[in-house]
């Protein structure tokens, strides 16, 4: 027996709104984009990209979920989250690329991406949580787990930076950066193949994992096998898939010239940049993450949230590093005092939050506050 999932006409909707877009700004955006001002026809340009590149980002997620449910683990879980990466990858190279300088862009989006996650959406959804359901249960190895690899693959990437001798202002030496990049993506792999093979169960609900364990113990078998995926659907959605995450990478550079422009013009942070990728790439994700909370499934939510900061880490740092071996670009990696602060709070506080076998609102409020305070040093350091 074979799984067939037919397409649906918000996918195709998705594709003829990005494509129609992308041909738009092929034929007309180099008239477009000449000579910005601040004017309403800039505002609207930015809103029409801003707009269209989100809601192409949901049919990304939407079809790397199906696939995923297709193909199961570990591809489902190596093709969602890739997709989210290159996303970000493509916003980010775009800006580097396009702008006259953006040495900290790489760093203010993984930051920005941080803290939107660690605090705003985990901290969201546990007072949402702790409001709708008093307290909700996860699996805490899971949790321990990401916690173990995130805390050093933000020392090295963002920290370290500002204290190694080789080099100043927060920049890493060719060797450095070639080699940090090596340990991240490898550290990275680790924890895929620990996640999606030899501890998978780290990664589900205690009570679905004390029942893996049973059967196992018992040798229990599954009565019901899993129907076999019908390999037209997987391509058809893999096609999807690709078709989604392209408008995006050509729609970027143009999203990257307004967006430049409109930070230098109107005075804006220059982390403000960060932000606005970071929002793009992870609210998809992030609005998945709220509702498995409000459904009381807490450890699907922090598979999203805690997954999404650490393949942010561990992938966008050698990407980013990659772009500034191969162009001579000067790369900004390690945070400011006041950021350096606030990052090492927050995994702390992660830490904290994540050491008991059950959530409160307690703990929503308290990382919602750092976020507000995040918010806050954005637009006054």
């Amino acid at each position: 027996m074979t799984v067939k999932k037919p397409l649906s006409l918000n996918a195709i909707a998705t594709l003829l709104i990005s494509w129609a877009t992308v041909i738009c700004f092929l034929i007309f955006g180099s008239d477009w984009l000449t000579g910005l001002s601040l004017n309403l026809t800039t505002g609207l340009l930015f809103l029409w990209l801003f707009s269209v590149i989100m809601y192409t980002a949901f049919g990304v997620v939407h079809e790397a979920e199906d696939v995923a449910e297709l193909l199961g683990e570990p591809l489902g879980t190596l093709v969602l989250t890739l997709s989210i990466v290159i996303i970000e990858v493509a916003l980010v190279s775009a800006v580097m690329l396009g702008a006259k300088e953006a040495p900290t862009l790489g760093r203010d989006t993984m930051f920005a991406v941080l803290m939107i996650v660690l605090n705003g959406v985990v901290g969201l959804g546990l007072l949402i949580g702790g409001i709708r359901h008093k307290e909700q249960s996860y699996n805490l190895q899971g949790a321990a787990a990401y916690l173990a690899v995130l805390i050093p693959l933000t020392s090295i990437a963002l920290i370290l930076p500002n204290f190694t001798k080789s080099t100043d202002n927060g920049t890493l030496s060719p060797l450095q950066a070639t080699a940090f990049s090596i340990f991240t993506i490898a550290l990275y792999a680790i924890f895929i193949l620990i996640q999606t093979g030899r501890h998978r169960g780290f990664f589900i609900h205690p009570d679905e994992a004390k029942k893996l364990k049973e059967d196992k113990k018992n040798k229990v078998k599954s009565v019901k096998k899993k129907p076999r995926p019908d390999m037209a659907t997987v391509l058809k959605h893999l096609a999807l898939l690709l078709l989604n995450i392209l408008p995006i990478v050509l729609l970027s550079k143009n999203l990257a010239k307004i967006l430049d422009f409109g930070i230098s013009a109107l005075e804006l942070p220059p982390a403000l940049g960060g932000i606005i990728i970071a929002a793009i790439v992870f609210t998809p994700e992030g609005i998945s993450a709220l509702r498995a909370v409000i459904r009381d499934d807490l450890q699907r939510a922090l598979n999203l949230c805690l997954g999404a900061a650490t393949s942010t880490v561990g992938l966008t740092v050698p990407a980013v590093l990659a772009i500034s071996l191969f162009t001579g670009q000067t790369v900004i990696l390690g945070l400011a005092p006041t950021e350096m602060t606030l990052l090492a709070v927050t995994l702390l506080l992660c830490t904290l939050t994540f050491s008991n076998l059950r959530t409160t609102l307690l703990e929503g409020a308290v990382h919602l506050v750092m976020f507000f305070v995040y918010i806050v040093l954005v637009f006054s350091p």
